[in-house]
């Protein structure tokens, strides 16, 4: 009894720390922010201030240069990005327990990944965009931005499953298929939504960067753009706050998803 009011009366005491360091932490990037746009004396760094107010007008009254809503842009830019995003799901998690299960597939299909892997997804925004279509092209950008993190975490979790994992079910007469759906599968759990939260971050930066290329997808992105190219930096800045927050909603709908599983599972994260 005394221990469970211990244990609750340090988590509130951790969530009400935590809390409070978040709120100094962005208190001193704003003063940061606003010291620096000062200093530069350049509209090309507007204040807090003057980017609050454009974000303000952007949520009320959306783009008054194309009278196209905010939500209309987060609308189309979060189709973009969820059609890519699926995609990487369902190639990358089977094909990184395949390669995981099976050395000799991942010796030969490991040269061909890392001469791709290094190469920047926003390298082929212009060319799948420009050479496919402005449709399937910026889904292909957000899907490779997001595919091999994710690869690359569910190859390295099916190597360091427990081996004795593995025995213990060999030797109650599991098959290979039960094997690998009974254990591997639930064993790279928690490295796939490692991958799942990094691919998520690279993917905004894609969507953003596949509209620069796809305009007629009137997103954020393309919104971003046209303030910048209007020289209406608050309006710019207001754009960048609006994807960093997409960010880190979908990260955060994808840690909860995380401890979900993990608290179904019966293990500690």
């Amino acid at each position: 009894m005394y221990q469970f009011k211990y244990d609750k009366h340090n988590k509130y005491h951790r969530a009400v720390q935590q809390t409070a360091i978040v709120i100094v932490s962005l208190v001193i990037f704003v003063e940061a922010w606003w010291v620096l746009s000062i200093l530069a004396n350049t509209p090309a760094v507007p204040t807090p201030g003057e980017t609050w107010d454009a974000l303000v007008n952007l949520v009320n009254n959306g783009d008054t240069v194309t009278d196209i809503s905010l939500w209309s842009y987060i609308g189309a830019s979060l189709g973009t990005f969820l059609k890519g995003f699926l995609l990487a799901l369902l190639v990358a998690v089977p094909l990184g327990l395949i390669l995981g299960t099976f050395n000799t597939l991942n010796e030969f299909a490991t040269p061909i990944i890392e001469i791709l892997r290094p190469i920047a997804p926003i390298a082929w925004a212009p060319i799948l965009i420009l050479a496919i279509n402005y449709t399937i092209g910026p889904i292909l950008v957000v899907f490779i931005g997001i595919f091999f993190p994710l690869l690359t975490n569910v190859v390295f979790g099916v190597s360091k499953i427990d081996s004795s994992l593995l025995d213990a079910a060999k030797t109650l007469g599991a098959s290979r298929a039960q094997i690998f759906v009974k254990v591997m599968v639930p064993s790279t759990v928690p490295y796939i939504m490692n991958g799942v939260k990094v691919g998520l971050g690279i993917g905004w930066m894609c969507i953003v960067a596949a509209e620069l290329y796809a305009p007629t997808l009137a997103g954020i992105g393309y919104f971003l753009s046209e303030q910048a190219t209007l020289g209406y930096w608050p309006g710019a800045f207001a754009a960048i706050i609006v994807i960093a927050v997409l960010g880190l909603l979908t990260t955060g709908v994808a840690e909860y998803v995380h401890k979900f599983i993990a608290k179904r599972m019966g293990m500690d994260v």
